[in-house]
C-alpha cells in the first residue's frame, strides 16, 4: 500500500527551488515539450538568472506564469513546503503555523494558505453523487452553522448544506437561508435524480420526494436517528470533524472565506482513502489547461 510522503523524502525530492521548477515545468508542459515557435522538441534549458526555460531558438517559457506563484517573492519551495503540509494533517493549518514554519510574514502566509485552498478545490471538484440503480449508495443531506464567532449574544454563523455519498464524497454549499427554495436546487444540482436520499425532518427537504428522489427521514426532535438505512449519521460525523478541525485550527472563519474552508476540508474528506494521492494531485492542479 503506497505510504504518504514524509518531511525527508519530501526535502530529498525538492531540495531548492530549482527542483520545484522543474517539477513545476515538467507538470505543465511534459518532460520533452516542442517549442511553440520553432517546433524542436526537448531542447529547452533552464535559464540561470531566471526561473524560466528556454530554447535554442531564443523562445522561453515560464513555468510559474498563470500560477499564484507567478508575482510571489516567497520562494518556489516554500510554496510546495506549504501544500506539503496542507496535505499532511488532518485538520488544516493556520496562517499563524504557516508563519512560524515557513519564516515569511504573516499576511504572506494568510495569503499563501488562502490560495492553496482555492488550488484543492479546483482539484476536488463536485461529481455528481448517487444514482437510481440497485445497490447505488444512500445520499445523506444535513444542514449545519459553521464558522463565525458570537459577539454580545448575536450568532453570526452561516449555514452549510451538507450532500455526502456514503462510502463516497461529500459536497458543501453556503446558503443565505434554509428556504425549501434555497435548498432542494442544489439538491437536485448535485444528487442524481431517482437517488436515495436520507434526511432530517426538516421542512426544507420536504419537497424531494415530489422532485423524483427516493426520499426518507429520521425524527431527531423525537430522539429518533435511524430507520433501518434512513440515518444521517455520516454527515453528522464530517460536521463533526469540520467544526473540530475550525475550532482547534482557526478558532474561527469568517463569511467571506468561509467556501474556501470547506472546500479544503472537502479536499481531505474526499482523499481519505488515498491521502497518499493529496499532495501529488495538488502540485498537478498547476499543469497548463
Amino acid at each position: 500500500m503506497p505510504k504518504l510522503m514524509n518531511i525527508q523524502q519530501f526535502f530529498a525530492k525538492f531540495p531548492d527551488d530549482d527542483a520545484c521548477l522543474d517539477h513545476l515545468f515538467k507538470t505543465r508542459f511534459g518532460d520533452d515539450p516542442a517549442c511553440m515557435r520553432c517546433g524542436e522538441i526537448g531542447k529547452f534549458r533552464k535559464l540561470s538568472k531566471m526561473p524560466a526555460y528556454t530554447c535554442n531558438c531564443g523562445h522561453h517559457i515560464h513555468p510559474m506564469s498563470g500560477t499564484p506563484f507567478e508575482r510571489s517573492r516567497t520562494p518556489l519551495q516554500k510554496w510546495y513546503y506549504a501544500m506539503f503540509l496542507f496535505t499532511t494533517t488532518r485538520h488544516g493549518v493556520s496562517a499563524k503555523e504557516l508563519q512560524r514554519q515557513l519564516g515569511v510574514t504573516y499576511k504572506t502566509a494568510w495569503r499563501m494558505g488562502h490560495e492553496i485552498r482555492k488550488y484543492m478545490a479546483w482539484t476536488d471538484g463536485d461529481a455528481p453523487l448517487g444514482g437510481d440503480k440497485p445497490g447505488s449508495p444512500v445520499v445523506e443531506a444535513d444542514k449545519a452553522f459553521i464558522g463565525g464567532k458570537d459577539k454580545m449574544g448575536e450568532d453570526d454563523k452561516k449555514i452549510v448544506l451538507g450532500m455526502l455519498e456514503r462510502k463516497g464524497e461529500v459536497i458543501t454549499r453556503v446558503l443565505p437561508d434554509r428556504r425549501q427554495s434555497t435548498v432542494a436546487p442544489h439538491i437536485l444540482e448535485n444528487v442524481k435524480p431517482g437517488s436515495k436520499v436520507a434526511t432530517d425532518e426538516a421542512k426544507a427537504f420536504s419537497n424531494l420526494q415530489d422532485e423524483g428522489f427516493q426520499h426518507g427521514t429520521v425524527n431527531h426532535s423525537e430522539k429518533e436517528y435511524v430507520r433501518g438505512p434512513v440515518h444521517t449519521n455520516t454527515i453528522e460525523a464530517f460536521w463533526l470533524w469540520l467544526k473540530r478541525g475550525i475550532e482547534c485550527t482557526h478558532v474561527a472563519v469568517s463569511e467571506k472565506h468561509l467556501e474556501k474552508y470547506l472546500g479544503e476540508f472537502e479536499y481531505r474528506f474526499n482523499l481519505r482513502k488515498s491521502p497518499e494521492l493529496m499532495f501529488p494531485l495538488l502540485l498537478q492542479s498547476f499543469r497548463r489547461p
